[in-house]
């Protein structure tokens, strides 16, 4: 008899940050892995790390139109139908409201947005995905309460936090489950864009709010899987917070 090939899991921004942790969080614990990003170099070194087999790679810039419903459609050809997307690519910046570009704000919303959207409408075919499929979002603190310089940003997560009720709430018919995390600030490469647009100061500023510190890339990747898996087959719109304490102020 044949085995059952390992669930696969279709993992945005896989090249690095949170998408590369969950992808190797994910890959140690039997799923084969679809990593999608921008950056081939990158995506080929997340490739060679990843334990276990039946993995692939796949370039997709996810603010082109029609990428999102191309990546999963060669995906599933490749690979076979999916049982989890964990869309972890994003767009971060600081940028007060005085100094506020429509290009920025159209880029946040293009990725952290639409593409989450879109993701999930190409996702949900019954031919794409089997039976009890999870998709998991990653939205941000941001996207539960303000910060000076993050009115867009937080915008666009909070948009996802919303999303994902929505989503929730008409997908549970076809057997779906949809919930998002709210990560606070852990190090990752975007840490090093928010220092430069805040200064050390600043930084320190970010890291005393959080109770415990700031968190790690796996901190987020292990919240990620517990929703993906089939210990969170009763729970979906949710948002489950990882954030060292920051919103407990």
């Amino acid at each position: 008899m044949t085995a059952s090939p390992a669930p696969l899991v279709l993992v945005t921004g896989a090249s690095s940050g949170i998408g590369r942790a969950t992808a190797l969080d994910l890959a140690a614990r039997g799923h084969r892995i679809a990593a999608a990003g921008r950056d081939v170099d990158r995506l080929a070194a997340v490739l060679a790390e990843l334990p276990g087999e039946g993995h692939a790679s796949w370039v997709a810039d996810l603010a082109e139109p029609d990428a999102c419903s191309s990546l999963v459609d060669r995906v599933v050809t490749e690979q076979g139908p999916l049982s989890g997307l964990a869309h972890c690519a994003g767009v971060q910046a600081v940028q007060p409201v005085r100094a506020s570009s429509a290009e920025l704000v159209d880029q946040m919303l293009t990725i952290n947005v639409r593409s989450a959207l879109q993701l999930t409408r190409a996702f949900r075919r019954r031919s794409c995905r089997v039976q009890g499929a999870s998709v998991v979002l990653v939205s941000s603190v941001l996207g539960l309460v303000g910060q000076p310089g993050a009115a867009a940003y937080s915008a666009s997560k909070g948009a996802v936090v919303t999303m994902t009720k929505s989503l929730a709430l008409e997908l549970a018919r076809e057997s779906i489950r949809v919930n998002c995390v709210c990560p606070g600030t852990v190090v990752t490469p975007m840490i090093d864009q928010l220092r430069r647009a805040i200064g050390p100061e600043g930084l320190q500023r970010v890291v005393d709010a959080h109770p415990l510190g700031l968190g790690r890339a796996e901190d987020v990747a292990a919240a990620v899987r517990f929703l993906l898996s089939d210990d969170a087959r009763w729970i979906t719109g949710s948002s489950l917070v990882v954030d060292g304490g920051y919103t407990a102020r």
